[in-house]
C-alpha cells in the first residue's frame, strides 16, 4: 500500500505527516516525534479503539488519506536545525569543493545509535561494496536494507554537513527488530525516544548478512557470485579429536565464517595469540566410542582467506557470579599489519607463502625508494650534522642508493629513479606469476595472507549493555575507496567518527585503543588484504 498523507493534532496545532501502512507503528511515531517534539516514550497517539501501540495492526486501524490523529504528550526539545545551512557539492566554488572533498562527514546520533553509526563508517571503507551497491542489481534484494545503505552512502558523498540517517535506522529496525528494543529503567536523555543501546558487532554482522544477495561487480564471467561470499567470507576447517580415545577417528567439517574471534583471558597480551587460542579449544561431548561424555580438542584453520578479514575482540562475557554480561577491559595489542598465514591450513599456507615472502621483500624496496625520492626532492630539508655522524649517514645513503638503483635501466647511483608506476607494474607481474591458478581464479580472496588494518570500531565504558561506540578509518584508505582527493602514502593518520563529530586521529595514538581501562577499546577490527602493486 502506498504511503498516506495524514494530519496529527497536538497542543492546538496541526501537522502533516506521512504514514506508511507497510511499516510498523513505531516508524509512524518517529515521524510524529520529528514533527511535534514529543518523545516516543511519552507519546500517546489516539486511534479507533484506543491508543496506538507498537504491535497494533494498521489493518485494524484502517487509516485513510487526510485523516487526523490526536497526539497526547509533553513535547521535549525539537531537533535543532544545523548551525550552518547545508551546501551541496554542485553549488560550491572550485576551491571550496577541493577542501570539502577532503573531509568526510559524520552521522547524527538518533538516540543510542552510535553502534549503527560506527558500523556504517567502518563498512564505507570497502570500495568493492560501494561499487556493488551502485548498480541496479546491487539494490534488488529481498531485504530493503541494501537500497537504504546505498541511499545513505550517496547522501554522505554529496554534502559536507553531518547526515541524519533516519530512513536507514527505520529500515534497520524493520529488518532486525532487535534494534528497536526499548531501554529499561530511567536515565534516557530527553528527546532520545527511549531506545536501548545495542551491540556494534551484532549490528555490523547483521548489516553484512542483509547484503548477501548483492552481486559482485565485474565481467560476465563472474556469473551469480555474491559480494559477501567473495570479499568478506572465509572458510574454516575444523577437526575434532577425542582426547580420551585413540581409537576414535577424527571428524572434519568445513564452514563459512564472516569473522574470526580473539578470545581474551588473564594471559592474553597480543591479538594473534588470542585468535590462535580461539582456534584451538577443548569441548565436551558424547563419545560414540566410549559411550559417555568425553573431552575433545577442536582445531580450526582457515582454508580460504577473504580480501577483508574481520576480527572480533571478544570483550563481553557472561559472568555467572553476578548473572550478567561484563566487559573484559584487559589491554590487548593489535597489529597494524597482520600476517595471517599462521591461521591457515598447511595446504593453503604453502600456496600463499611464495607471494607473501616476495611481497615483504618488495615492500622494503618500496620504502627505500621513497626515502631516496624525498632526499632527491628536498636535499636541503635534512638537518645539519657534522663530523663522523655526517660521514656515517653518507655511507648509508650511498649503500641504499646503490642497492635500489641496481636495476638495469639505471646506469649509476647519480641518475634519478624512474617513475614509480613502472616499478609497481613490473613487481605486480612478478608477484602474479607466483600465484597458483586456483587462488588466482578465486575472486575476492587474499593471495598473500598479508593484511593492513583499515577500520576499527571501539567501545567506551565499563558496562556491556551501555557505553559508547566510535568508528576509526585510515585516511589514505578512506579517500582511495571514495576516489576523492589523493592522500600522501606516508600519511598514516586516521579519521575518528564520533557520531557527527569527525576529527583527525594520529596513528601514534592507536595504541590508546588497545584497552586496559574504561576508555575506548578496540572491539571490531577490519583488515584489508595488501595490494600487489
Amino acid at each position: 500500500m502506498a504511503p498516506l498523507q495524514v494530519h496529527i493534532k497536538h497542543a492546538g496545532k496541526t501537522y502533516d505527516v506521512q504514514l506508511d501502512p507497510d511499516l510498523p507503528p513505531s516508524i509512524f511515531k518517529e515521524a510524529v516525534y520529528a514533527a511535534t517534539g514529543v518523545p516516543v516514550d511519552r507519546m500517546k497517539v489516539m486511534v479507533k479503539g484506543g491508543v496506538l501501540k507498537d504491535d497494533t495492526s494498521w489493518k485494524r486501524v484502517g487509516p485513510k488519506a487526510g485523516q487526523t490523529f490526536m497526539v497526547i504528550g509533553a513535547a521535549g526539545d525539537l531537533p535543532k536545525p544545523p548551525e550552518k545551512p547545508i551546501v551541496f557539492l554542485e553549488d560550491m566554488a572550485d576551491e571550496d569543493l577541493a577542501e570539502a572533498l577532503a573531509k568526510p562527514v559524520g552521522l547524527v546520533n538518533l538516540g543510542n545509535t552510535c553502534y549503527m553509526n560506527a558500523s556504517i563508517q567502518a563498512l564505507r571503507v570497502i570500495p568493492e561494496l560501494q561499487a556493488a551497491l551502485s548498480t541496479p542489481a546491487g539494490t534488488q534484494s529481498s531485504s530493503p536494507l541494501p537500497l537504504a545503505l546505498q541511499q545513505l552512502y550517496t547522501s554522505m558523498s554529496r554534502t559536507t554537513d553531518s547526515v541524519t540517517p533516519t530512513q536507514f535506522l527505520h529500515t534497520l529496525r524493520q529488518v532486525n527488530p532487535q534494534f528497536a528494543e526499548r531501554a529499561r529503567g530511567g536515565g534516557i536523555p530527553q528527546g532520545m525516544g527511549g531506545y536501548a543501546q545495542q551491540d556494534a558487532e551484532e549490528c555490523y554482522a547483521q548489516i553484512i548478512s542483509t547484503l548477501r544477495d548483492v552481486p559482485v561487480v565485474g565481467d560476465e564471467s563472474m556469473g551469480s557470485k555474491k559480494f559477501v561470499n567473495q570479499y568478506l567470507m572465509g572458510q574454516m576447517r575444523r577437526e575434532l579429536k577425542c582426547d580420551e580415545s585413540d581409537d576414535e577417528p577424527s571428524t572434519i567439517s568445513t564452514e563459512n565464517v564472516l569473522k574470526i574471534e580473539c578470545n581474551i583471558n588473564i594471559t592474553t597480551n597480543f591479538m594473534l595469540n588470542g585468535i590462535l587460542e580461539s582456534l584451538s579449544q577443548k569441548v565436551e561431548k558424547q563419545s560414540p566410542t566410549l559411550g559417555r561424555q568425553a573431552i575433545y580438542t577442536q582445531t580450526s584453520r582457515m582454508t580460504r582467506l577473504p580480501s577483508y578479514l574481520t576480527v572480533h575482540m571478544v570483550r563481553f562475557a557472561w559472568r555467572s557470579d553476578i548473572n550478567k554480561k561484563a566487559k573484559i577491559m584487559r589491554r590487548v595489542k593489535f597489529p597494524h599489519e597482520l600476517d595471517a598465514l599462521d591461521l591457515t591450513t598447511p595446504e593453503l599456507k604453502s600456496k600463499l607463502l611464495p607471494v607473501s615472502r616476495r611481497l615483504k621483500e618488495l615492500e622494503k624496496e618500496r620504502s627505500e625508494r621513497r626515502k631516496v625520492r624525498k632526499r632527491t626532492k628536498n636535499p636541503s630539508a635534512a638537518p645539519f650534522v657534522s663530523g663522523s655522524e655526517a660521514a656515517e649517514r653518507a655511507d648509508v645513503a650511498m649503500a641504499v642508493d646503490a642497492t635500489i638503483l641496481a636495476d638495469p635501466s639505471h646506469v649509476g647511483p647519480n641518475q634519478e629513479l624512474g617513475d614509480e608506476s613502472e616499478y609497481r607494474e613490473k613487481e605486480k607481474k612478478e608477484l602474479e606469476e607466483l600465484i597458483p591458478e586456483d587462488i588466482k581464479s578465486d575472486v575476492g580472496c587474499s593471495v598473500s595472507g598479508l593484511y593492513e588494518l583499515v577500520a576499527i570500531i571501539t567501545h567506551k565504558g565499563a558496562a556491556a549493555d551501555a557505553g559508547h561506540y566510535i568508528g576509526f578509518v585510515k585516511k589514505n584508505v578512506f579517500h582511495a575507496a571514495r576516489g576523492g582527493v589523493p592522500v600522501d602514502d606516508d600519511d598514516n593518520d586516521w579519521y575518528k567518527f564520533d557520531d557527527d563529530k569527525v576529527s583527525i586521529f594520529p596513528q601514534d595514538k592507536l595504541v590508546s585503543l588497545e584497552g586496559g581501562g574504561e576508555d575506548s577499546s578496540a572491539y571490531v577490527l577490519l583488515y584489508r588484504s595488501k595490494a600487489l602493486a
